[in-house]
């Protein structure tokens, strides 16, 4: 099967949920330890649930590790010594998170915005696919495998790399995990793993396509084209210290 005969036919989404509230949105500086992200969200994802806090995008980078998710095959991660590995109750199988990748992890409420999982994630692509847009990357998704991806014509007709993942949790209704897009991430990281099971194709990132971007310009196409999407956004009142 060629690519183009594996491209999902993706309807327009446009503005989904416009009803909600506006959602609070976050940039962490530094890189913050995975653990105390883990910790954040799920505490955040039980507030919301219980209607005690508002729904929350929040950006960060992460130092080198590696994430398993719950379809995980330990033969996937090669080099078990070289980066922490931690395990997540996220969709999906090892992925590696590091400087030079921006990390956006999403907690909304699903209660709120039509409880159709399908219908988040994608949005999710949606908003990956718009963002990358803007910087003139052709993101496309498949029927065969998560995440978005680029292709590379220069590599030969079929061979493509991936440019961002997604792995998502959802508890009471209530999202959390979230996406990734590799700004300039040391791409070799990824050999210590075959990135979420799959074998036949690479990794990309901006840097490997020849695009100069910064994290804060990335980080104004993600929150406009997140309202697009999924609504409106309000800069966070207070972050946690």
């Amino acid at each position: 099967m060629t690519v183009s005969e594996q491209t999902k036919a993706r309807a327009p989404v446009a503005r989904l949920y416009t009803d909600a509230a506006p959602v609070e949105w976050r940039i962490s500086e530094g890189l913050v330890a995975y653990p105390d992200a883990l910790t954040e969200m799920e505490a955040r994802a039980a507030a919301i649930a219980a209607g005690e806090a508002p729904e929350l995008v929040w950006l960060l980078e992460h130092p080198p590790l590696y994430t398993a998710g719950t379809s995980t095959d330990t033969k996937d991660l090669l080099t078990p010594d070289r980066f922490p590995v931690y395990e997540t109750g996220r969709g999906g199988q090892y992925t590696y998170h590091g400087p030079g990748q921006r990390v956006a992890y999403a907690m909304l409420n699903l209660k709120t915005r039509g409880q159709d999982v399908r219908a988040f994630v994608a949005g999710l692509e949606d908003w990956i696919i718009g963002t990358l847009d803007q910087f003139h990357i052709k993101g496309e998704v498949r029927d065969d495998r998560v995440g978005v991806w680029v292709r590379r014509p220069e590599r030969g007709p079929d061979v493509e790399d991936k440019i961002a993942a997604i792995g998502v949790r959802v508890r009471r209704w209530v999202t959390f995990h979230g996406i990734s897009i590799n700004v300039d991430p040391d791409l070799e990281h990824f050999s210590g793993i075959v990135p979420c099971g799959i074998q036949q194709h690479g990794v990309t990132s901006f840097e490997d396509l020849g695009l100069t971007a910064s994290m804060p310009d990335l980080d104004i196409a993600l929150r406009s084209e997140f309202e697009r999407v999924f609504g409106p956004t309000d800069d966070e009142i207070e972050a946690p210290a």
